[in-house]
């Protein structure tokens, strides 16, 4: 089943198809970075990749028990490597083209992370609500990252409280300056490739402010305790 919310596709489709990134058929990672760069003013930066040893997919980090396997920063520097421009991204993938695909957040966007259920179900009460979106990830482990204003790290706690919730309470965190999040069509090991669950379109190219959003992700985030 599709959905969509004013100003944004939204793509909630059942099975191994759902919320694909929306490329060209064959985008190589390589285009889709220099596209995020290009086309959205995305900074963007090469993580781990995934590496087959006897049979079985490994983290170009070397740790067997990889928490992201080929989705984490792959140098300590990562903050300064970071770019917007499409022309330094693409020499980047040229000298290793099966990295992942890593945003900084903090800059021109922040991120809201809830769990995966409570993230489909906050995208109900904003579409009844007619609330517009940026776009919106979906990982592997079971996360929605959504895609709003940058600043929005500083003040989610204080928003929380406002609405009567303590922060520590709920699983809803905020990723501003300092963090990343991993963008489709990076693979976290076996377990599969962080998708769109809100695609990136021309309409949401403008962010919405974390207040504005904040309500339903919190009142989803209580459900889900």
């Amino acid at each position: 089943m599709e959905k969509t919310i004013p100003g944004t596709e939204v793509v909630q489709t059942a099975g191994p198809t759902a919320g694909r990134i929306p490329t060209q058929r064959g985008e190589s990672l390589l285009e889709t970075a220099v596209r995020y760069a290009e086309e959205r003013h995305w900074d963007v930066f090469p993580g781990t990749w995934l590496e087959a040893v006897g049979g079985v997919h490994r983290c170009s980090c070397g740790d067997a028990a990889c928490a992201a396997p080929g989705a984490h920063p792959a140098r300590e520097d990562w903050v300064t490597e970071a770019t917007g421009s499409a022309t330094v991204a693409r020499r980047m993938w040229q000298k290793q083209p099966k990295a992942s695909i890593l945003l900084p957040t903090g800059r021109t966007f922040d991120a809201v992370s809830v769990p995966e259920t409570a993230g489909f179900l906050a995208l109900a009460r904003m579409e009844r609500l007619g609330l517009t979106l940026g776009p919106v990830t979906l990982t592997p482990d079971r996360r929605m990252e959504f895609f709003v204003l940058p600043g929005a790290a500083a003040k989610v706690p204080d928003l929380v409280r406002r609405l009567g919730w303590f922060p520590a309470t709920l699983d809803l965190a905020a990723l501003g300056e300092g963090a990343y999040v991993a963008a489709p069509p990076t693979r976290f090991g076996s377990r599969g490739a962080v998708q769109w669950a809100c695609r990136p379109t021309p309409a949401n190219r403008w962010l919405p402010d974390a207040e504005e959003l904040i309500s339903p992700l919190a009142y989803a985030c209580g459900r889900e305790r």
